[in-house]
Order: structure tokens, then C-alpha cells, then sequence
């Protein structure tokens, strides 16, 4: 019983210090009807893993939306300089990404086909973090989806955060 207590402590205890971050992309919510929501845990000054839900709620017929419904997305971050407060960097991730593409005959749509895909990529971005540990962030790149021939080629990873470091 003595071991568990001791191993549980020392696993609680390695998430003490570590540095958490919880974001919500304002770009998405604000120009489009997209909800995208990140976790990230740095593993050492210059590198973090997290992931990223992403939730599109804009109508099929708008005119600007994102191709997939749902993507979730793990990736591994290096960060440039030990800075904290300003920083650079680049990322390595897999959208994992469903949705629906259009089934055309004689120009028009007649129904739609759904999807679900895997796409590697990359992305560079920037962030701020305040003393208080308010995060401000932005970040592009662009997936390639590798397993389905009904999903969209290219896959955008395009944002700016919100959010708060713990």
C-alpha cells in the first residue's frame, strides 16, 4: 500500500511544476461559425505537446467554412529561444479530420459523401505569454490528408489564441 501512495505522489507531483496551457481560437469564432479548443503541457523551455479540437457549426452553403466538421489534432511544438514572454515556433501535427465532400452529376449536387482522414503537417507560429499568464498566439500551416481519396487534399492549421497558462 506504502508503494502506491509514494508512486501516485510522485506522479502528482511531476504535474506540479509543469507548465499547462488551456486556449480557444477567437479568429474561428469570430469570422466564422467554428469553435477550436487546445491543451498544451511543455515538456522542457523549448518544447510542448497539446492537442486541439476543432468544431465547425458553419452551414454547408456558406460561402467561407472550413471542409471538415470535426478535427482533432495532436502536435508536438519546438519553441525556438528560452524566452517566455515572447517566442517563436514550429509544429509538427496530425489532423485526424472528418466531413463531407460534394457528390456533383450534371454540374449540380446531388448528395453528399462523408469522410474521415488522417493528415500530416506543419505549422509556424508566435506566442506571447504575460507575467500574469495570459496567452496570446498565432499560427498557419497546412496538412496533407493520406488515406482517403474522398477527403479534401490539403488541410489548413490556421489560428490566433486566447488563453490562460497554468
Amino acid at each position: 500500500m506504502k508503494k502506491v501512495i509514494v508512486a501516485a505522489v510522485i506522479f502528482i507531483s511531476s504535474f506540479a511544476n509543469a507548465q499547462q496551457e488551456i486556449k480557444v481560437d477567437i479568429a474561428d469564432a469570430l469570422v466564422m461559425k467554428t469553435l477550436e479548443v487546445s491543451y498544451e503541457y511543455y515538456l522542457s523551455e523549448q518544447s510542448s505537446v497539446g492537442i486541439s479540437a476543432l468544431f465547425n457549426f458553419e452551414k454547408k452553403s456558406s460561402d467561407f467554412r472550413y471542409n471538415e466538421n470535426e478535427m482533432f489534432t495532436p502536435y508536438f511544438r519546438h519553441y525556438f529561444t528560452t524566452n517566455r514572454n515572447w517566442n517563436h515556433f514550429g509544429e509538427i501535427f496530425l489532423g485526424i479530420n472528418s466531413g463531407e465532400t460534394a457528390i456533383e452529376a450534371g454540374g449540380k449536387t446531388i448528395g453528399y459523401k462523408k469522410y474521415t482522414d488522417g493528415a500530416l503537417g506543419v505549422a509556424v507560429g508566435s506566442k506571447y505569454v504575460s507575467n500574469g499568464g495570459l496567452v496570446v498566439g498565432a499560427y498557419a500551416g497546412l496538412g496533407r490528408n493520406m488515406f482517403s481519396s474522398d477527403s479534401y487534399s490539403v488541410v489548413p492549421r490556421v489560428g490566433i489564441n486566447v488563453g490562460y497558462r497554468f
